[in-house]
């Protein structure tokens, strides 16, 4: 970064150009340029954005080095660098708002009666949502529950059992109630609703369809029963049945001044209306309401107090903080912010669409992905517990993400404007854009704005001003917004094209612009094509007038999605660097288009191969250096004399991905190329030995061969492969007189399934010392990207997970197997590359 610094500063003269993010991704560039001590702003229509932005990038260099002013606080330390005396700050004023909230409706979260009579904090309550059973005879209150288990960990089983009992009020009624039972065996049958199906009735059988419990729903007649308690134990969870107490201290009354506003009709991303459930408010329970509505008020309370400490504590009056202020005013303005900040947090675990999860024993907050579902047994957190979910731990982090951020150099500025009219200055830019249709920001975002409105309407009333997030100009292709998606796509490409064409005209020559993208390839057509976000995002950049110039994969995702192999989701995120196209750029005629690809694209792949990249994500990441022979032309005229599209490009560009994985088959030894060539063709399911004995005697080896090799089993004229689950646990690499890729490659993903890093960095030094030294190394994750192409292709989930994770965990191996001693006192020395 010092050496980044240098160079802009050299080739500007020592007068450094802002560092500008259009799109406003995040606030990562923004922060990279503070730590240069570089001018950075960012743009966005969404003031959710917009106000996290500013909390992360704008705030915290204003206040840098100041002291907390909550009383006691100042005198914990001599100095507060950075931030770190705003964080104390937040961490204090928001342990009063807990206090204040927990005396003003703690009593609304009573604790539980264990089964010996002692008392036990609250950490959840699970309800069910209920309709009347369409049996007339029945005409039961039917829960419609997912699934009844609450804990599957080992020895710690636990599920809810309904039973039916009379109603002691209606005595010709029944009625259901719920008990815990703690059995490995489970529920005979695991729930009643499914959101497809239906659900059925407990009592008498009777099966309430999709249309039935909607139309329920929509008539206003969907209920809820209390299905369990969840309180704190000791090391585990304790599991309590339902009481009159634990039910009735839910019934308070709805708040009348909680938020408005109503939820998109977008059934792509909201399910919820189907049900009723239209506004913004009705995703919560009443006691969820009094909460979140009792925190929001709390957030300008405590901005009252924060401002007499800080005027007690010395600082003139000043200015509010969207008046750029930066004393006592604007200073209270800015923990109020933070505050408010709680709110959003807070309502993401206090809906009632979060879920139980019985193999963690916890819960699922409301955007376990971008979408708002519709869940049927939910949970409602206690925010008073020392568990997830919690107000103390939200402050927590919110605290803890402001004192280690970079605080120095200029305060960046942020802004609330559109990308495609904003006026850009000479700058460097860095930006994450929109994902053409994939996630409707705006509508999302609106679940957060109501209740950030609420708190802090007072302190940030420009940004504030609309009910909801403005959409109209938002630059997502969603067809519900433009009447179809062809509209939708004529939309984003106009808008995208003009946000790239402004910002060729504003960029600095001498540095590339970059742009992150974490959206995968949705699909691939029958010709080879890509998906339409990607082939619009480069579209849009390409006729604008600029040439992408390298690609990088950047491990920017949590570790827990590198196993979403299959979906739309990267483990990586792809960062395109580009420039603009000289305005004499050349053209060239398909065939010189593919014949320059064919010549460039090999070493280009082998290297992503050999850097960090995953097997999932190398398609992505191959589009750069694909895309960087296509863009640097003007033109690249097709066979009939029309412009070659964005679309056929990546079509070529896959078609030779294929081709160069395809010919990494020669060089593995002779056994691997016949296991991959059946493995193409039957995956680990059992073939005929006549086809295989075909197969492998044209690779030069024979089936007998390969079964002696340990890699298949041969029986009653059927072959299989062995997958790495199958292969035995007490194998020895070093004394096995004949190895080859294949076979190591499985074993070393057996050894990871089963030990994790150290037992396949320790397997994978074992093959290293074998005194033959047959085995590159190298040959093994490159024989993980095939087989991964080919399971994915396959649609072999399982398989492509193994193969990735592999690949994906090299460079940890082969640090582990570098760290295995070779003997006694000794350190394994051996070069197995940098992976």
């Amino acid at each position: 970064m010092a050496e980044a610094h240098a160079e802009i500063l050299r080739s500007t003269g020592g007068n450094p150009p802002p560092i500008l993010d259009p799109f406003a991704g995040g606030g990562s560039i923004p922060l990279e340029a503070q730590r240069l001590g570089l001018e950075a702003h960012a743009s966005d229509l969404n003031p959710v954005a917009v106000l996290i932005n500013k909390a992360l990038i704008e705030i915290p260099p204003k206040f840098a080095g100041r002291p907390p002013v909550f009383p006691g606080l100042v005198e914990e330390r001599m100095a507060w660098e950075g931030a770190t005396g705003l964080a104390a700050d937040i961490r204090a004023y928001g342990l009063w708002m807990r206090d204040e909230a927990g005396r003003r409706i703690g009593r609304h979260y009573p604790k539980a009666t264990l089964a010996d009579g002692t008392k036990a904090t609250v950490i959840a309550w699970i309800w069910a949502r209920t309709v009347t059973c369409p049996n007339p005879a029945c005409g039961i209150e039917m829960p419609l529950v997912r699934s009844w288990w609450l804990g599957k960990k080992k020895g710690k089983e636990a599920w809810i059992r309904p039973v039916v009992v009379p109603d002691s009020k209606h005595p010709s009624r029944k009625r259901v109630e719920f008990e815990i039972e703690h059995a490995a065996t489970g529920p005979e049958v695991d729930g009643t609703m499914d959101g497809r199906r239906g659900g059925v009735c407990v009592a008498c059988g009777s099966v309430a369809n999709v249309d039935y419990v909607r139309s329920e729903a929509l008539a206003g007649r969907m209920g809820q029963h209390l299905l369990a308690v969840v309180a704190e134990g000791k090391r585990r969870r304790l599991y309590v049945a339902p009481t009159l107490e634990q039910h009735d201290a839910a019934l308070v009354p709805r708040p009348e001044d909680s938020v408005d506003g109503d939820l998109s009709t977008n059934p792509r991303w909201f399910s919820p209306p189907a049900y009723g459930l239209t506004a913004f408010a009705d995703l919560f329970t009443n006691r969820q309401l009094l909460a979140l509505t009792t925190f929001s008020d709390l957030v300008m309370e405590a901005r009252g107090h924060v401002l007499s400490d800080a005027l007690a504590a010395g600082a003139p009056p000043g200015d509010r903080l969207e008046s750029g202020g930066a004393d006592a005013e604007a200073y209270a303005d800015a923990i109020a912010t933070y505050l408010g900040h709680l709110g959003s947090k807070l309502a993401d675990w206090l809906s009632s669409v979060c879920s139980w999860i019985p193999q963690i024993e916890g819960v699922r907050d409301t955007f376990a992905r971008q979408a708002l579902p519709m869940v049927w047994d939910y949970v409602e957190i206690n925010p008073f517990s020392n568990s997830v979910g919690n107000v103390v731990g939200h402050f927590d982090w919110i605290a803890s993400a402001v004192a280690a951020v970079p605080a120095n150099g200029p305060a960046p500025t942020v802004t609330q404007q559109d990308a495609a009219s904003h006026d850009f200055v000479p700058a460097v830019i860095a930006t994450d854009p929109p994902y053409y249709d994939n996630i409707g920001y705006s509508d999302l975002s609106d679940f957060f704005y109501v209740w950030l409105r609420r708190s802090l309407r007072e302190v940030h009333p420009s940004l504030l001003s609309t009910m909801l997030v403005p959409k109209a100009e938002e630059l997502v292709a969603n067809p519900y917004r433009h009447n179809g998606s062809d509209r939708a796509k004529e939309f984003f490409e106009d808008g995208f094209r003009r946000v790239f064409a402004r910002a060729r005209d504003a960029v600095i020559a001498d540095f590339p612009i970059t742009v992150y993208y974490a959206f995968k390839q949705s699909a691939v057509g029958d010709d080879g094509a890509a998906s339409t976000g990607w082939e619009t995002l480069l579209d849009g950049m390409i006729r604008s007038g600029w040439r992408i110039t390298a690609t990088w994969p950047m491990r920017s995702e949590r570790g827990g999605r590198m196993l979403s192999v299959g979906t739309n989701a990267l483990a990586s995120s792809i960062v395109l660097t580009l420039r603009p196209r000289p305005d004499d750029a050349p053209t060239i005629d398909r065939r010189g288009l593919i014949a320059a690809l064919r010549d460039e694209l090999p070493d280009a792949l082998r290297r992503l191969q050999q850097g960090a990249i995953a097997p999932v994500d190398l398609p992505q990441a191959a589009i750069g250096p694909g895309m960087a022979v296509f863009s640097r032309y003007a033109k690249v005229i097709e066979s009939d004399g029309s412009p070659m599209p964005v679309r056929a490009a990546l079509a070529r560009i896959n078609e030779i991905l294929d081709e160069v994985l395809n010919e990494q088959e020669g060089d593995f030894d002779a056994s691997t190329r016949f296991a991959i060539a059946w493995y193409r063709q039957h995956g680990y399911a059992t073939g005929q030995f006549g086809e295989a004995d075909n197969m492998a005697r044209a690779r030069n080896t024979a089936v007998e061969t390969v079964k002696r090799e340990g890699i298949l089993s041969s029986a009653a004229n059927k072959v299989t492969l062995l997958s790495p689950a199958d292969l035995p646990e007490d194998y020895d690499v070093r004394a096995d007189d004949r190895v080859g890729v294949w076979e190591v490659l499985h074993h070393l993903i057996a050894s990871l399934e089963r030990g994790g890093v150290p037992a396949a960095g320790a397997f994978l030094a074992e093959v290293r010392e074998r005194p033959d030294g047959a085995i590159d190394v190298e040959l093994v994750k490159e024989l993980a990207f095939l087989l991964f192409s080919i399971a994915e292709r396959n649609g072999w989930t399982k398989d492509a997970l193994a193969f990735n994770t592999a690949a994906t965990a090299w460079p940890d191996i082969v640090q582990a197997s570098r760290e295995m001693p070779t003997s006694p006192g000794e350190q394994a020395s051996f070069d197995l590359g940098e992976g």
